[in-house]
């Protein structure tokens, strides 16, 4: 079982890693910058990001040589028990037309239990970080607040973007989307999943559900929405099995403190149930390639 102290040690390194490339970063930003794509027209990537996990990894690395780190642009490296979850700029489309929602987030997992996590906003100045003894925003202790009731509430989704669209139908998600619009007082879609979590474990939003996250999106986040008193609902949307850990699952939903929202968590399970049943009626191919 990890201890306290080494908790906290590995939070003070993730914060390190976090505000590494603060100047470069902030110098681009607003800058006109060379936009690539990876999978499609809606998956924005930069040399900024290239470089920013270059430069995370190599310093990651070097403090806690017995890690492996995992990046969104280069995947896997390294050799030992701690595992680093990197994102170096979540929000990347934000980050590239000059939008101020984005950040660097760094999540530290060991044994597939997340023990400590920061992720850093340079734009605003806001250094959110978390351990095992607690959370924190610039130093100063974090606590979640959520309007009890969803109707007054504030919901951060970025649900349904393209794939969404595609995976759920058109009408189906169009007609999701249009419950919760409809359902909560305000709903917002800023781009930036990390940081979505971030503002629901300050209390500046009551909730956010996101249908499409990868580990590095959430892993710092999550530690730090549960350890400021908020609660993370994963969803595995039919693309991981049962009790796999929750910053590993593909969806959540999470709330703040005091929330009590029906209706969402209705939607969200509607959609991961929705997607678990197109996959299981999916044809399975057998050991000839053929359909069994």
């Amino acid at each position: 079982m990890i201890e306290i102290e080494e908790s906290r040690r590995l939070r003070a390194v993730a914060e390190q890693a976090s505000q590494l490339m603060r100047e470069p970063l902030l110098a681009a930003f607003r800058s006109n910058m060379a936009v690539d794509y990876k999978v499609d027209l809606h998956d924005v990537v930069t040399r900024h990001d290239k470089e920013a996990e270059v430069a995370i990894r190599a310093f990651i690395l070097g403090e806690v040589p017995d890690s492996v780190v995992v990046g969104e642009e280069a995947g896997e490296s390294g050799v030992g028990r701690v595992r680093w979850y990197v994102d170096p700029i979540d929000g990347t489309s934000n980050f590239a037309r000059g939008f101020a929602f984005w950040c660097v987030s760094v999540g530290v997992a060991i044994d597939g239990e997340i023990v400590a996590g920061a992720v850093y906003d340079p734009v605003a100045g806001m250094l959110f970080s978390a351990d095992l003894s607690g959370a924190w925003l610039n130093g100063e202790p974090l606590q979640s607040r959520a309007i009890a009731d969803e109707r007054h509430a504030t919901l951060i989704t970025g649900y349904p973007v393209a794939r969404d669209l595609r995976l759920d139908g058109r009408e189906q998600a169009l007609a999701n989307f249009g419950v919760l619009a409809e359902t909560f007082s305000t709903l917002r879609r800023p781009g930036s999943g990390a940081l979505s979590l971030c503002h629901v474990a300050a209390g500046w939003v009551d909730a956010s559900a996101g249908f499409g996250s990868n580990p590095w999106d959430v892993a710092a986040a999550v530690l730090i929405l549960k350890q400021a008193g908020g609660s993370y609902h994963p969803l595995t949307l039919g693309k991981v099995g049962a009790g796999v850990p929750d910053f590993m699952c593909p969806g959540y939903v999470a709330l703040g403190d005091g929330a009590d929202y029906p209706t969402l968590m209705r939607v969200a399970r509607e959609i991961s149930d929705g997607r678990e049943a197109a996959k299981a009626a999916r044809p399975k191919l057998s050991m000839a390639g053929s359909v069994a």
